[in-house]
C-alpha cells in the first residue's frame, strides 16, 4: 500500500524571546513523532523545519505541506503557543487535523493544544486531540488510527467509481445519488454497458485464456467441471471476463467498480464470480496486484464502505450477503455468489496456501448461464465489518465487530449446505445479539477486514460528520 503521506508543524511562543528559548526543545519534539511515525513503514512525514511563531511562517509552513500533497496534517504543541498561527496554518495545510501535545507539566503543551482546538471548533475545522509520549505504542496506536482515517477519506477524492449495468433487482440500497457522492465523498461515477465485457472478453488472446485456466486447474483446490454449465470453455469465458473488466479499468481510469450482472449476464452470458473475486485479491494468475475493489449487484454503497476499508487497511474486503443465523452454533452465515476474494480462504497473501482450500463449483440454478461459483469456507480471524447507509438522505455508518470462526470440515459443509452449498461462506460470530443485528443493522450486504478496526471507522464517521452505530452488545 502507498504509504500514508503526513505533514508535520510546530507550534511556537509569539515572543522571539521564549521562541529562541524553547527552539531546540521543540525541535526534539517534532523530530521524535516524525521518527517514531517513519518506524511503522506506513508513513512519509513532511515536515517544516522551524518552530512556528509568526502568521507569515504558518502560511508558509502551510503552503509547503498543500505544495507537498500531504493528505493530512500534524499540529504539534510542546510549550504554550499562539492559537494563530494554528489558525492561519488550516487555511492551507490539508486537512483533516491531528493536534498533538505532551503531558509534561512545566512545559504547557496541553494548554497550547487546548487552545489552538478551541479555535479550530470555533472555525468549524474538523480535527482530533491526541496527548502524551510518542515513545509510548498506545499513544502512537492513537495517532496512527487518526491517520489511516483521515487519509482513508481524502483518498477517495478524485477517484471514479465503475458502475456496470445500474440497479439490480429492484435494490434501493445498492443506489446512491451522483451529486452527493461528490459533493461529501469528492467522487465521480461512471456508468457503463455490460456489453463491454463481453466485448473486450472476446478480444483476449487465447494464449493468455488458456495459461490463466490451466495456472486455476493447478492451484486451485477442485474445480467441478460438469458437461452442462460448468465447462472448461465457461470457465474460460469468466477469465475473459476478468481481463475486459481490468482493460476497462485502465483504459477509463476506474478506482472502483460494482457490476450489476443478476438478470442479464447471469442468465445468458457467465456469471462474474471469478472475475469479482480475482479483482479483490491481491494477485491472479499473472502475479501480484493491489486489491481492486469490485462489488457484485453494483452496490454503490457497499464498494464505498469496502473502498474505504481498503483505503485504512491495504488489504481486500470481504462482501457478502448478511445470509442466515444459525441458532444451533451462535453463528452469522455472511455469503455471496460473487466477490469473495480467494484471500479470505487462507488468509494469505500467497494464492498457493488460499487456493487451495478453494473449489470451483458449478453455479446454482438461479444463474442458468453457468460458470463457476469460488467457493470456500473463509479462514478464522477477528474481523471488522461495516456499511454506510442512508437514512432519507443522512448517511451513517453501522461498525461489527466480529470474529469469523470455522468448524470441522463436515459440519461447515452440513452447515453450507443448509444455505446455497456452492457459494463460498465467512461463519461469523458477533458480539450483538441476533435480535440487535437485525433490528439496527441498515440492509442485506455486509463488508468487512480482518483485525480490529472499530477505532478508525468511528474517526471516519467523525471526519465525515455522520452517525455512528456500533453494534457490539453494548446498551
Amino acid at each position: 500500500m502507498k504509504k500514508f503521506k503526513v505533514g508535520l508543524m510546530t507550534m511556537s511562543d509569539g515572543r522571539i524571546y521564549l521562541h529562541n528559548l524553547q527552539r531546540n526543545m521543540n525541535m526534539q519534539y517534532q523530530n521524535e513523532i516524525a521518527q517514531r511515525l517513519v518506524s511503522t513503514g506506513l508513513v512519509e512525514v513532511i515536515q517544516y523545519d522551524e518552530p512556528i511563531n509568526s502568521n507569515t511562517q504558518a502560511r508558509e509552513a502551510a503552503l509547503m505541506m498543500k505544495e507537498n500533497g500531504v493528505e493530512m496534517t500534524i499540529f504539534n504543541y510542546a510549550i504554550w503557543c499562539y492559537p494563530q498561527y494554528t489558525a492561519v496554518a488550516a487555511n492551507f495545510a490539508p486537512g483533516p487535523y491531528l493536534l498533538f501535545c505532551n503531558i509534561h507539566p512545566s512545559e504547557c503543551g496541553m494548554v497550547g493544544m487546548m487552545a489552538a482546538s478551541g479555535t479550530l471548533d470555533q472555525l468549524e475545522k474538523v480535527h482530533e486531540r491526541v496527548w502524551g509520549s510518542i515513545g509510548e505504542n498506545e499513544v502512537l496506536d492513537r495517532v496512527m488510527s487518526y491517520i489511516k482515517s483521515a487519509c482513508s477519506i481524502n483518498r477517495l477524492r478524485g477517484t471514479t467509481y465503475g458502475n456496470f449495468g445500474g440497479r439490480p433487482m429492484g435494490m434501493y440500497t445498492t443506489v446512491a445519488s451522483l451529486s452527493q457522492w461528490q459533493k461529501m465523498f469528492g467522487i465521480d461515477v461512471e456508468d457503463i454497458e455490460q456489453y463491454e465485457i463481453m466485448k473486450y472478453g472476446n478480444q483476449v488472446e487465447q494464449e493468455k485464456v488458456t495459461r490463466a485456466r490451466q495456472w486455476l486447474e493447478d492451484k486451485v483446490g477442485n474445480i467441478a467441471y460438469n458437461d452442462s454449465n460448468f465447462t472448461p470453455e465457461k470457465l474460460e469465458t469468466q477469465i475473459r471476463s476478468y481481463y475486459a473488466l481490468r482493460k476497462i479499468i485502465d483504459d477509463r481510469g476506474l478506482d472502483f467498480i460494482g457490476i450489476k450482472a443478476h438478470g442479464d449476464l447471469t442468465d445468458w452470458y457467465v456469471t462474474m464470480d471469478l472475475a469479482e473475486a480475482f479483482l479483490n485479491d491481491p494477485y491472479d494468475w499473472d502475479g501480484p496486484h493491489d486489491p481492486i475493489v469490485a462489488a457484485t449487484e453494483s452496490d454503490m454503497d457497499g464498494a464505498l464502505t469496502m473502498q474505504i476499508l481498503k483505503n485504512i487497511t491495504g488489504m481486500p474486503v470481504l462482501f457478502a450477503d448478511v445470509r442466515h443465523y444459525e441458532k444451533s452454533v451462535d453463528c452469522w452465515f455472511f455469503g455471496n455468489s460473487g466477490t469473495h476474494a480467494t484471500y479470505y480462504a487462507g488468509a494469505s497473501m500467497d494464492p498457493e496456501i488460499n487456493l487451495k482450500n478453494v473449489s470451483l463449483l458449478p453455479e446454482s440454478k438461479d444463474y442458468p448461464a453457468g460458470g463457476g461459483s469460488v467457493h470456500h469456507f473463509a479462514a478464522p480471524g477477528k474481523v471488522t465489518m461495516a456499511r454506510l447507509a442512508r437514512k432519507g438522505e443522512e448517511y451513517y455508518l453501522t461498525i461489527v465487530p466480529g470474529e469469523i470462526v470455522q468448524f470441522d470440515q463436515d459440519k461447515m459443509k452440513e452447515l453450507g449446505n443448509m444455505a446455497t452449498p456452492a457459494w463460498p461462506i465467512a461463519f461469523t460470530k458477533i458480539q450483538a445479539t441476533a435480535a440487535e443485528f437485525l433490528e439496527k443493522y441498515p440492509c442485506n450486504h455486509i463488508h468487512g477486514v480482518y483485525g480490529d478496526y472499530v477505532r478508525e471507522l468511528e474517526m471516519v464517521a467523525k471526519i465525515l460528520g455522520i452517525k455512528v452505530q456500533v453494534l457490539d452488545g453494548r446498551k
